[in-house]
């Protein structure tokens, strides 16, 4: 039986690396376009392939896309974890990074996926694209916005050729590069305890979970979603957590 062939865009920090050693683990042959090399460790994960690039480089991706699919072929998913990283003009390099590059790949690869397989993309969003949060730029909030828009624009768009297309949200998570950070802060933990209903931050590896799931047959039938991966603490009301925390 053939494998399948996931391609993750920003798979080498956080919940994309967690997703990469997901889909490796699940038997996938994994592509990965990432901003940086990864980390020696998981370039040595069987049938997962690393190609380093900005994606603003148009030329560049188009040949670094056309090499993904040659070398490993037809695509059964296609996940997006990028956000803008540099430090010069914020807002036009996470839109292009976030929603331009985004539209151009999907455009290009849409064609490129295996009839012969379950088919689906997953956007991964944030809770800053309904909610407006310290620590992040306007262009953050509105390259999220626009991230939870195109998953239901293309989700009816490509629909009829048999793509899913769901988006994830997580909130802040434990990852590899920065959970010691939070570990070591008594404080900040408790706080997460204190108003998230399940009682603890979550991890990049949960988020990847359910990245996961959206790209299998278990979810053949759900398309245009946007799952909230945040212990439920969206479904409390601001007032009621004010209340909690100055109690």
């Amino acid at each position: 039986m053939k494998k399948p062939h996931s391609l993750v865009i920003g798979g080498t920090r956080g919940a994309g690396r967690s997703l990469v050693k997901a889909f490796a683990s699940d038997d996938h042959i994994v592509s990965v376009i990432g901003r940086r090399s990864p980390p020696e460790a998981d370039q040595q994960i069987p049938n997962v392939h690393y190609w380093a690039m900005d994606l603003t480089d148009k030329g560049r991706l188009d040949a670094v896309l056309a090499e993904i699919v040659n070398k490993n072929g037809k695509l059964s998913n296609l996940v997006f974890l990028q956000r803008y990283r540099g430090k010069d003009d914020d807002w036009n390099g996470e839109i292009e990074t976030t929603l331009t590059a985004t539209k151009y790949i999907i455009e290009q690869l849409s064609a490129k996926f295996d009839d012969r397989a379950d088919k689906s993309m997953v956007l991964v969003s944030s809770v800053f694209g309904h909610f407006v949060g310290d620590g992040q730029a306007l262009s953050y909030h509105v390259a999220k916005a626009g991230l939870d828009q195109m998953v239901r624009y293309y989700a009816v768009a490509l629909g009829r050729k048999g793509i899913r297309v769901n988006g994830v949200s997580p909130i802040t998570f434990l990852k590899e590069e920065s959970k010691d950070v939070y570990l070591k802060n008594e404080n900040l933990m408790n706080l997460y305890k204190t108003i998230i209903p399940l009682g603890r931050m979550g991890t990049s590896e949960e988020v990847a979970n359910v990245i996961a799931l959206l790209c299998s047959h278990k979810a053949s039938f759900v398309t245009g979603q946007n799952i909230v991966v945040d212990g439920g603490l969206s479904l409390i009301w601001q007032e009621t957590l004010a209340r909690k925390l100055s109690s």
